[in-house]
Order: C-alpha cells, then structure tokens, then sequence
C-alpha cells in the first residue's frame, strides 16, 4: 500500500462498505460501524461509524450522524459529521450541515444553517471528476 494520502475521502480504504444500490429503497434507522455507500433511497435517522457517501441521484431524508461525509447526491434533514464533509456540485441538501470542516463545490445547493466546529473557513472548490470518476 502506498504512502501517498488519498485525493478524497471515498479514496480511502477500510473495512467493507454497507452499499444500499440504485433502486433500492430502505426505510428505518441504520447504525453501521464502517463505511456506507448510498446509490438508492433511505427514510429514516442514521449513525455512521464511518464514511457515508451519498452518490448522484441518491437520496437520505432524517437525520444523520458520520465520520465523515462525501455528498453528491440529496440530503433533507440534518447531518453532523465529526470530521471531513465534502459536498459535490450536483448535492441539494435541505437543513442543518455541522461539520469540522467543510468543503463545497460550486453549484452545489444547501439551504438551512452551516456550522464548521473547528472554526475553519468554509473551503470552495470546482469540482474536477465526471461522473465516471465516481
């Protein structure tokens, strides 16, 4: 493995993700002590031991606690992320964003309060990789 740090956080590696797939629908509250990778629908509360990565096209409504967080997709309620949040240019999220810090690309949408814990600047970015890259 090499020492290089990793681009993003979803470059990382760990244990096996949870993966909820593109047309999958979950309802009901998840706690996961890893990573969770969403392609489908969640309605419900969720606590994330790990990365949550909300993919283009996806979407969480309720309240969610993570690690940390890569959001491309939609958010509708609150998320709380201990640590890194990176929000992508396709993102919509509706409602609180608290984060350590905070990285949003342009033409991202996020209407409700942010709050970086760290007191870190909020960082702007352009978003770089295709939908391939994802």
């Amino acid at each position: 493995m090499s020492d290089t740090p990793s681009r993003r956080l979803t470059d990382r590696h760990g244990g096996p993700p949870t993966v909820i797939g593109t047309g999958v629908s979950f309802r009901g509250d998840i706690i996961a002590p890893g990573a969770v990778m969403l392609s489908g629908n969640i309605r419900g509360d969720g606590d994330i031991g790990g990365t949550l990565s909300i993919s283009r096209g996806a979407h969480w409504e309720g309240q969610v606690r993570a690690r940390s967080a890569v959001i491309a997709g939609a958010l509708t309620g609150s998320i709380e992320v201990t640590g890194q949040l990176e929000v992508g240019a396709a993102a919509v999220i509706k409602g609180q964003v608290t984060a350590r810090t905070l990285a949003i690309a342009r033409g991202a949408v996020i209407e409700g309060e942010m709050q970086v814990t760290s007191g870190a600047p909020v960082v702007q970015f352009e978003e770089k990789r295709t939908d391939e890259q994802d």
